[in-house]
Order: C-alpha cells, then sequence, then structure tokens
C-alpha cells in the first residue's frame, strides 16, 4: 500500500512558518511508530511534500540546529517567485512567494497528489502589499470552493464559522435562513468526512441573549429558528439559537459539541482563550481537506523567541486523519 501524501506550505518566510514547519517535522520523526502512526494514518504512515524554497527550509534548520529525518519529506519547489529575504515585517515579495507555495499545494490537491494540506501561517498585509484580492487561504479556497467553511478543532472545544474574514456589517447582512441551510447541510458532510459522528451543532443567536423572544433582536426569529428547524426536519442534528455567553460552555469538553458561531470573533475569542496553543483551523466543505496552526506570522517574535510548534503538530495529525 502507498503512504498517503500530505502537503506542508511554509507560510510567510518572514514569519514564523519557516520554524515551525522544521520543528513539527523534527517532533515527528521523534515520536515512537505508534505517536507517529496517529499523526498520519492509521496504519501506514504519510508522506509529507513540502512546497516552498528549499533554501529558506534549510536556512531555517541551520539556524535552529535541527535535521528533520530526511525519509520523512520530500520538497517540491514552488514558483518563479523568490522572497525577499526580510524578516519580521510584511513584505510584498514573501507574499507572492507564499501566495505562489499555496496555490501549488492546492493545484496539487484537485489533481488528487496528495490528500490534504497542511499551511504555515502567512501574512494578510504580506498578500495585500503583493496585489492579491483574497485576504487569507480561506477566502482563496472559497473562490474554488464557494461551500468552504472555516472551522477550528480541539480537545476542549470544536467550532465552525458561518463568515469567516468579513467586515461585521457585511458579517450580519449574511444571516439569513437560506444561507445558514446551506451552511448547515455542508458542514454536516465535512465533518462527517472527517470526524464521523454523531455530532450535534449548537447555533449561538446573534444578539445578546439570543434576542430575549425579539426584545433584543428579530434575526434570531425571522432568519436563524426557522433555518434550525427546517434542519432538524431534514435529519441535521442542529439546535438553538443559544445565548452567546453560554453556547461555549455547554460544548466545552463534549467533543460531540460543535458550536455554530456566526461571525469570526464571536467563535475564535473563546476558542483562543481555551486552545490557543494547540488549536487547529480546518477548512471543510471541499473534496481534500485544509489545516493550519491556528495562530499567525507572529512577526515580533521571528528570530528572538523559539516558536510553540504544538498547533502546527495538531494541524499534522487533523490532517492525517481525513
Amino acid at each position: 500500500m502507498s503512504r498517503r501524501r500530505i502537503g506542508i506550505t511554509l507560510g510567510d518566510p518572514g514569519g514564523i512558518g519557516p520554524e515551525i514547519v522544521v520543528r513539527a517535522l523534527s517532533e515527528t520523526t521523534r515520536l515512537s511508530a505508534t505517536t507517529r502512526s496517529s499523526l498520519t494514518t492509521e496504519s501506514t504512515g504519510a508522506e509529507f511534500v513540502i512546497f516552498g524554497d528549499s533554501n529558506v527550509f534549510r536556512s531555517e534548520a541551520d539556524r535552529l540546529g535541527i535535521i528533520p529525518d530526511p525519509g520523512a519529506y520530500v520538497f517540491r519547489e514552488s514558483g518563479p517567485e523568490s522572497p525577499s529575504g526580510r524578516r519580521g515585517v510584511p513584505d510584498k515579495d514573501n507574499g507572492a512567494a507564499s501566495f505562489r507555495w499555496f496555490a501549488d499545494a492546492v493545484a496539487a490537491a484537485r489533481a488528487k497528489e496528495i490528500g490534504a494540506i497542511v499551511t504555515a501561517p502567512i501574512s494578510k498585509k504580506s498578500w495585500e502589499l503583493a496585489g492579491l484580492p483574497w485576504r487569507g487561504h480561506t477566502e482563496y479556497l472559497a473562490s474554488l470552493y464557494p461551500s468552504a467553511i472555516m472551522t477550528f478543532w480541539s480537545d476542549p472545544l470544536t467550532i465552525a464559522l458561518f463568515s469567516h474574514h468579513l467586515p461585521l456589517r457585511e458579517a450580519l447582512a449574511d444571516v439569513t435562513k437560506a444561507n445558514l441551510l446551506r451552511f448547515f447541510r455542508t458542514l454536516r458532510d465535512g465533518l462527517d468526512a472527517v470526524s464521523p459522528g454523531p455530532h450535534e451543532f449548537l447555533v449561538a443567536g446573534l444578539n445578546p441573549h439570543a434576542g430575549e423572544d425579539g426584545l433584543l433582536g428579530r434575526e434570531e426569529r425571522e432568519e436563524i429558528e426557522p433555518a434550525i428547524c427546517e434542519a432538524r426536519e431534514s435529519g441535521i442534528p442542529v439546535a438553538g439559537p443559544f445565548p452567546p455567553d453560554i453556547v461555549f460552555r455547554a460544548a466545552l469538553g463534549r467533543p460531540e459539541k460543535v458550536v455554530v458561531a456566526l461571525y469570526h470573533d464571536q467563535g475564535l475569542i473563546p476558542f483562543k482563550l481555551v486552545a490557543f496553543e494547540t488549536g487547529v483551523n480546518a477548512t471543510l466543505g471541499m473534496p481534500f481537506l485544509r489545516t493550519s496552526p491556528d495562530h499567525g506570522t507572529a512577526f515580533d517574535i521571528v528570530g528572538k523567541s523559539p516558536a510553540d510548534p504544538r498547533s502546527m503538530i495538531a494541524a499534522l495529525r487533523l490532517a492525517g486523519r481525513s
């Protein structure tokens, strides 16, 4: 049986992406055979395919004094764009390079050359400086797969974001019955592909106290509750809407409960409070899974403080389950 292939992108070369990739690969090579299996597939392990600039990867490994097992990965030089060499700041050339590495990995996944992608953090500002129209990984994937869903996974808490990187006014305008129904269906199918249930979706309300029976807003009555009722009638395990200030507590430590947050910060604030070091961002609703650490480029610590690879390792584990 051939080994499963998982793509890894280096992220913004001016951030901690190359460091956490090197550290994560080094950690996997020092794990026991049983634990290493859990990082990838149950019986065969996986081959990691790195998309990026091998000079960036080797330079970081040399700086750290870490030599990952060369048998654990292969390198795919990606794109003509060259990183600038600047570190710790947004940079146009680094943005262009990190996008090309990611786009090449996505193309490989679409061609079924790899089965999943694990992405190190990119800089949204660097992408903007490079003239790219997407705000991040998920937005680019959504341009190819409009049903792409941003989810966040951890042992204590799992959430799904109804909207991604949108200004709050735009995010709130998207909360309609039709949009919610499509989301619930895609989420059910995407979750089953990665982590077979049973699951239950707990939908957060949009307004304080989930609208307080219409006293504090009517979106719950007019859009959210009708969508939940119709979804339940079709067999989707969804409940709510629940007051946003208690729904996360109801799911804490209960992996079968998935909170549906209606906008970015509603879900990410509680999630990062409990799982910042080990959480995983996973994009569902596509023919392949994409995972990443739940943190950013950390420009402020590049080359100064050791970067924690635990979230990257968790992203590799989750990619291996798909």
